[in-house]
Formats: structure tokens, C-alpha cells, sequence
């Protein structure tokens, strides 16, 4: 076990985001205070709140402090209807994705329980693999404008931005990870009969990384074709590699192979740099109207605190995490979402005291 102490920042945004980010929270401390993992929580005041009050999003400093001080951020949800221009939650996601230089967004499909597998004749067996989505180019960069707005005229403009150094990490990163964890295909989505040119990038880059790892399996698909084939059979897919904007699609469609978003957590990494400060937050959004009800699912935040212990050095926790809440889900500890009749904080405690038996 690791000697050296683990800082942790957390965030709990706004919504639903500061509800399970708290349950997420007692977890990492049951794992600080009864198996006695190294780790410190850093508390902070950040989101729509803290931006009403008194105007700040992520100040210099703190997001300084994050990058020298901290192993790991834990990130609940932003987003708030009270702030329409999402200032603060741009500034918080956007300052740690593009100011850490976090270029890999991981995200497991992985079902836990064969009843929250919505297709027919296919089981949780069937659904286990992961996407990696390209996390600091693309359409979501911001590059653009718009001409002529609000008349008849309008002209909006959003640029698609493909570097070869950008793709070609994000590539070599699912191929090393499908290496390392013995993965035998990877798979590259991409729509470059239609984007000529920014996708002929990844499809040139593709086939040049592939030739470097000959034991591993390798298939180019369109985008729209690969959503295709994940609902036909989703067993045929082990780690896919693809662009921010169809990440992002994809990986919502496959939550839903998984029981829906309330299942799904993500780590956003520097793939070459482990050292380096990453940032693990669940897949939902805020889900505003949800906030206050106790009635939001904690798993996908229980979960990705599991893939923040297997980055910190612990990968035994999350497979315990991982059966801790199958059982649950198994068993109808859980929300209503997912088959339960638990409120957030009653299906959070029954996974920690599975846990806290075992440790």
C-alpha cells in the first residue's frame, strides 16, 4: 500500500451533484478511516451557489493549488438554471479538462446486473467495454462565431479541431490501455466519408498506430454504423477510441446499455502522465428538478470513485465497489430508476456497509 498521503479535491456542483458527491465522499473516507488507504478530502466551494453569491467560478489559485497539491479531483455535476449562460461550469470543467491537459475522457460500459440490460436475449455478460473519447479538441473547443445574429440572415459557425498530436495520443492510449488490460480490440469511430478532412486525420493516424500493436485486433466503423452494431451486439466490442463529440453521443447511448446515466462513471486522465492530477466525475448532468428529493441514483458516483482508487493505485477497490453494487442492484438496494425502492442516501449507505464488512 501506498505510504504517501493522497490529496483529493472535491467539488459538488449543483443539482443533484452535491447530494451524491457527498455519499461518494463518506465512501473515500470509509476507505481512509477503516482501511486506512493515505488520502486526504479537500473541500470546495464551487458552482452555481458560490457563483450567485458572489461572482467566482475557479479562481486562479485554486485551480494552481489543484494542479501542485492534489492526486485526484472528484467532480459531482454543473449546471444550473439560475446561471443560463453556464459561466461557472465552463470555467470549472473547461479550466481542469483543457488547463490540466486531461486528453483522455474514460468511460466503461460495463452492465452490472442482467436485468438492467435492455436489449433481448443479451446479458450483463455483454455489455463491458470501454470508450475512449477524445477530451480537448474537437467541436467542443469553442472555435467560432456567429454574423448577423437574431436576424433573417444569421450565420453560426462552430470548427471542428483535429491536431495529429491530439489524435494520435488519444489513439495510442486506448491501444495501451486494451495492452495493459488485455483487451484484444480496439475499434476507431470516426465520419471521415463525409469530414474529408479532419477525419481522414484520424484514419490516416489509426491505421499508422495500429501496424505498432500486431496482437491486437483492430476495426475502423463510421460513427452512425457503430451505434448500429452496439445495440445488434454490443459482446463484439472491448475499447473504442473516437472524437469529443462522438464520445459524447456514444457514451450515453451505451448508459444506457448499462441501466441508464444514474449507472455510469468516467475518468478524465492524462494517459502518458499518470502523476498527474486527474479529474473523475459521474456521467448524469445535474438534473435539476431531481435536487433535494433524495431520489437520485449514487451509483455512477460510487462507481467512479472506484475508478479514482484504481488510478491512485488500488485497483482491488473498485472491483469490490463494482460487486458491492451489483449485489445491491441484485438485491433492490437501490433507487427507483434501477428497479429499488431506496432513496440516495438509504442505497449509498447499504453499498458502504457491504464494503466496510469486507475491508
Amino acid at each position: 500500500m501506498a505510504s504517501k498521503r493522497k490529496k483529493i479535491a472535491v467539488i459538488g456542483g449543483d443539482g443533484i451533484g452535491p447530494s451524491v458527491t457527498q455519499e461518494a465522499s463518506l465512501l473515500l473516507a470509509l476507505y481512509r478511516d477503516k482501511a486506512g488507504l493515505p488520502i486526504d478530502l479537500w473541500e470546495l466551494d464551487l458552482g452555481a451557489d458560490r457563483f450567485l453569491r458572489d461572482g467566482v467560478t475557479f479562481p486562479k489559485e485554486i485551480q494552481i493549488a489543484i494542479q501542485r497539491e492534489c492526486s485526484a479531483v472528484l467532480l459531482g455535476a454543473l449546471g444550473d438554471p439560475r446561471v443560463p449562460g453556464l459561466e461557472h461550469a465552463r470555467d470549472i470543467l473547461f479550466g481542469m479538462r483543457f488547463g490540466y491537459d486531461l486528453y483522455a475522457n474514460v468511460r466503461p460500459v460495463k452492465a452490472l446486473s442482467d436485468r438492467l440490460v435492455p436489449l433481448k436475449d443479451r446479458t450483463m455478460k455483454d455489455v463491458d467495454f470501454v470508450v475512449f473519447r477524445e477530451n480537448t479538441e474537437g467541436i467542443y473547443v469553442g472555435m467560432g462565431g456567429q454574423f448577423k445574429r437574431g436576424t433573417p440572415d444569421e450565420v453560426a459557425i462552430n470548427e471542428d479541431l483535429n491536431t495529429r498530436k491530439g489524435v494520435e495520443r488519444i489513439i495510442r492510449a486506448a491501444f495501451e490501455y486494451a495492452k495493459q488490460n488485455k483487451r484484444e480490440h480496439v475499434c476507431m469511430a470516426d465520419k471521415s466519408n463525409a469530414m474529408r478532412h479532419a477525419h481522414e486525420l484520424w484514419l490516416r493516424v489509426f491505421d499508422e498506430v495500429r501496424r505498432e500493436y500486431p496482437t491486437i485486433k483492430s476495426q475502423h466503423l463510421y460513427v452512425d454504423a457503430l451505434c448500429l452494431h452496439v445495440i445488434q451486439n454490443p459482446a463484439q466490442f472491448q475499447v473504442v477510441v473516437t472524437n469529443n463529440l462522438f464520445g459524447d453521443i456514444v457514451t450515453d447511448l451505451g448508459a444506457a446499455l448499462q441501466g441508464g446515466l444514474g449507472m455510469a462513471a468516467s475518468a478524465n486522465i492524462h494517459s502518458s502522465d499518470p502523476g498527474r492530477v486527474a479529474l473523475f466525475e459521474p456521467v448524469h448532468g445535474s438534473a435539476p428538478p431531481l435536487a433535494g428529493k433524495d431520489i437520485a441514483n449514487p451509483f455512477a458516483a460510487l462507481l467512479t470513485v472506484g475508478m479514482l482508487l484504481t488510478h491512485l493505485g488500488w485497483p482491488e477497490e473498485e472491483r469490490r465497489i463494482e460487486q458491492c453494487v451489483s449485489q445491491a442492484i441484485d438485491e433492490r438496494m437501490c433507487t427507483v430508476d434501477v428497479g429499488g425502492h431506496l432513496g440516495t442516501r438509504a442505497a449509498a449507505q447499504w453499498v458502504r456497509e457491504q464494503i466496510a464488512k469486507q475491508l
